[in-house]
């Protein structure tokens, strides 16, 4: 063991020292090459995700997060100026600059030196279809596969839950991810668990992305620049999960003047408002800019005082959330700059009752920072250094008085705690090759569980497992080769590594990724990866609430790994706008953990258990397979626009523990998974939407039998000693059979049609909108849970016991309005 740490030590130091040598190791020289920023006109917010390219060729690149790109051309285009009688020629190069939702740009240079570029993009007219043939974004021209990117304003526009609009359920909507329940914002990606998403908000892990019990995510929409789904292919830069990483990026706040908008909405208020740090000078932006971002339901401000008004005072009850987002940027000069953003977010629930003396509370929340410097060393050679805070708490209580002087009392905490480091090169040496190379360090601090039970009848009992403080790690470098105008390569290596809890990892993560064009619209690719995860969640209902818990790799738990491998195809239709990806895959996860047959979060069944206890006792390790088909039609531009996905899959799941050491169905396994959105604006004034999904009912376990059971149990005096004889207690309890099988129900099939209209209207100096939406439009009601209750029957006939199903969400209508400035 000492040789094998101490050898994968030296391979660790050894690739240390390439990763930073790599960018400055001698290439063959080129003639020139073009690098800059794009950015939004008017705001000047950079732009992630802009293509750049040569016109009439093949030659291009992307800016990365923070609006960056470099080109490096092979040398000057020799143009023919026809207009001269083909004497004439200059050595020029054209650039066409193009993202979805902006005017493209067309730039042209001259190619006499190495040249840094400050780009603008216009946002494009509404009403306005344009289809630049050839020189459009085109889905086969990266090696990237099961990637997804979605315009935030597209986000805006789609009907939403009570109005409130949410990044991740937009996502659910996506072919490969499946949702929890009813109305839940938890995604199980190609068959994985929710704990199995790396959620990024610029640069910071989000360890629990709910609000409202699961229904609504933490992310506020007006604060984001950029959502992107990674599903499969993995690049080597990301690491530390088995099924997806979404990327979250924050704006970085308008430069030329103060802009701000308020919204309400039928459960919570929202407002935004970002501008230039300093004062522009005309033809000059500011160097820097903010945005704050607010948003808090009001559900306590009115069912609060309803409450107490219909029990005169006797009961209390409320629930309230909020988030707020804020970022600041500022250039220290040409070429560096420097970000700072964070997100609060917190929810709280309490209930109490003078008639039963209980009181119980639940309270929760995340709390992220980052600290990102970026430093462009030359025009090839681009870095950002991250330094990263991460904390996610969760509380529960209760307090009862039973009888006089007889107070039971109960706290529960949990949480965990991050602080990383973070650097990353991007590198343009040549025409084929982009480099990127990084680091990155993570110190977690894990509370799996702190259980404190006071009875003024027992003696109070105490479980409080120590902080666990473990250390995860990762490198990597990988390399997007074009060999030619028909292949696309991106290869690279991750080597991953946790140490603490007694347990040390070092692990490599190969990553690959091919494309290649079958013609100029068609193209075949396929992936490979291998990823590793040495966090985990435990969860009961498998629905993402906050008594979910985070616990770290041990002696006892293993890391979990995944192997998944892709074959898709991708096809442009320019003629119409639409892109069409095929894919199929295959993922194999080991070590995945479930808890035991019984077990829960808290563990306390008995005065003494919370001393004998731990969580590791209550988990059980396995493995999982999923397999299957996803297809995708999008469309992102013009006046229609959405998407048509479906997906075709399976999903199992064998824990030795579990369902007799066979394999079953998981709650997330559907077979079918049909999304239809649509988008289309009917004039400058008027935006129409409407989304309907259907999806095979989940698998579930639910009760075959019931009976009673009676018998005699013995009471307990104050002291805990048994009682006389004569003092014991008659039982007569209901118990309910689920079978030997886990997971043999199929609920009902899930289906629902969302509508949506939004009215604008647009003056010089502001703009307005309202939005009037219906959720689940003919009243399907889907099935939430279901469970065996009796039934009265007609005459003398004995009572029935008939399985129920309960549904959520009816026709919900809301509406809520928006007002920017």
């Amino acid at each position: 063991m000492q040789f094998a740490v101490a050898h994968s030590r030296q391979a660790f130091l050894l690739l240390c020292c390439w990763l930073w040598l790599a960018p400055v190791i001698a290439q063959s020289p080129v003639r020139h090459t073009v690098s800059g920023y794009v950015y939004e006109a008017g705001s000047r917010e950079a732009l992630p995700g802009v293509n750049v390219r040569l016109a009439n060729g093949t030659l291009g690149t992307q800016t990365n997060t923070f609006g960056f790109f470099s080109l490096t051309l092979p040398g000057p285009v020799r143009r023919t100026d026809s207009g001269s009688g083909g004497t004439a020629q200059a050595d020029s190069a054209t650039l066409l600059i193009s993202l979805v939702g902006y005017q493209t740009l067309t730039h042209t240079l001259a190619l006499h030196q190495h040249q840094q570029l400050q780009l603008t993009l216009t946002a494009g007219e509404q009403l306005t279809e344009v289809v630049v043939r050839d020189h459009r974004q085109q889905v086969g021209d990266s090696p990237q596969m099961s990637k997804l990117e979605l315009p935030v304003d597209q986000i805006k526009k789609i009907p939403a839950l009570l109005g409130e609009k949410d990044v991740l359920k937009v996502l659910q909507l996506m072919p490969g991810v499946q949702k929890g329940s009813e109305g839940q914002t938890g995604l199980y990606v190609r068959g994985g668990g929710p704990d199995q998403n790396l959620i990024v908000l610029d640069d910071a892990v989000v360890y629990n992305a709910s609000h409202l019990f699961g229904f609504f995510s933490v992310f506020n929409g007006d604060a984001l620049k950029s959502v992107e789904l990674t599903k499969g292919g993995f690049p080597a830069r990301f690491g530390g999960r088995l099924s997806s990483v979404i990327d979250l990026t924050m704006k970085d706040g308008a430069r030329d003047k103060v802009h701000g908008e308020v919204g309400l909405g039928i459960v919570a208020a929202r407002a935004v408002l970002e501008g230039p740090l300093s004062k522009s000078r005309p033809g000059h932006a500011s160097p820097g800019s903010f945005i704050i971002s607010a948003r808090r339901t009001y559900l306590d401000a009115v069912s609060g005082p309803i409450m107490k008004a219909q029990t005169k005072g006797a009961s209390d009850a409320g629930y309230y959330f909020y988030d707020l987002n804020a970022k600041l940027n500022y250039d220290l000069g040409p070429r560096d700059r420097l970000y700072v953003s964070g997100y609060l977010g917190r929810d709280k629930f309490w209930s109490s009752d003078s008639a039963s003396a209980m009181s119980v509370g639940m309270e929760w929340g995340n709390a992220t920072g980052s600290l990102r410097w970026n430093h462009q060393f030359s025009q090839r050679l681009f870095a950002n250094t991250s330094l990263i805070y991460s904390n996610y708490e969760f509380n529960v209580s209760a307090d009862q008085l039973v009888e006089m002087q007889n107070r039971f009392k109960l706290n529960y905490t949990s949480g965990i705690r991050d602080f990383s480091i973070k650097h990353d090169l991007d590198y343009y040496p040549s025409l084929s090759h982009a480099l990127r190379v990084g680091a990155q360090l993570t110190a977690h601090r894990f509370t799996p569980s702190a259980v404190v039970v006071q009875n003024a009848g027992l003696p109070s009992q105490q479980q409080q497992d120590a902080p666990i403080d473990v250390l995860e790690g990762g490198i990597y470098a990988e390399d997007t080769w074009r060999p030619n105008t028909h292949w696309r390569v991106n290869g690279g290596l991750r080597l991953s590594s946790f140490t603490g809890s007694g347990v040390a990892y070092l692990r490599p993560e190969p990553r690959l990724s091919l494309g290649y064009k079958l013609s100029e619209s068609t193209s075949m690719k396929a992936s490979y990866a291998l990823m590793n995860q040495y966090v985990h969640l435990l969860s009961n209902t498998g629905i993402g609430l906050p008594t979910d818990l985070w616990v770290p790799t041990t002696d006892l738990v293993k890391p979990q790994q995944s192997q998944q491998v892709a074959l898709g195809l991708a096809k442009d239709f320019a003629a119409k706008g639409l892109a069409l990806t095929v894919e199929g895959y295959y993922k194999q996860m080991d070590n995945i953990i479930s808890y035991k047959e019984g077990a829960s979060f808290l563990a306390v069944n008995s005065p003494t258990s919370t001393r004998q206890v731990r969580w590791e006792d209550n988990v059980t390790a396995g493995k999982g397979w999923s397999y299957g088909a996803e297809v995708l039609l999008q469309k992102k531009e013009g006046r229609l626009s959405g998407w048509v996905g479906y997906t075709l899959s399976w999903t199992q799941w064998q824990f030795a523990d579990l369902n007799n050491g066979h394999p079953f169905f998981p709650r997330n396994d559907r077979r079918h998974d049909i999304s239809v959105v649509g988008m289309y604006d009917l004039n400058p004034h008027i935006t129409l939407s409407a989304t309907w999904v259907y999806g095979t009912g989940q698998a579930l376990t639910v009760p075959t039998a019931r009976y009673r059971s009676f018998g005699i149990g013995s009471a307990i005096d104050a002291s805990g000693t048994p009682a006389s004889a004569q003092a014991a207690a008659f039982t007569n309890t209901s118990v309910s059979d689920f079978g030997a099988e886990r997971n043999t129900f199929r609920a009902e099939p899930y289906h629902r049609l969302d509508l949506g209209v939004q009215f604008h209207r647009k003056r010089p100096t502001h703009a307005s909108v309202w939005e009037f939406s219906i959720y689940n439009a003919y009243n399907r009601r889907n099935p939430f849970f279901y469970n065996l209750e009796g039934k009265k029957q007609t005459g003398n006939q004995p009572v029935a016991t008939v399985l129920y199903k309960y549904s959520v969400f009816p026709v919900v209508p809301s509406v809520s309005y928006t007002y920017k400035f």
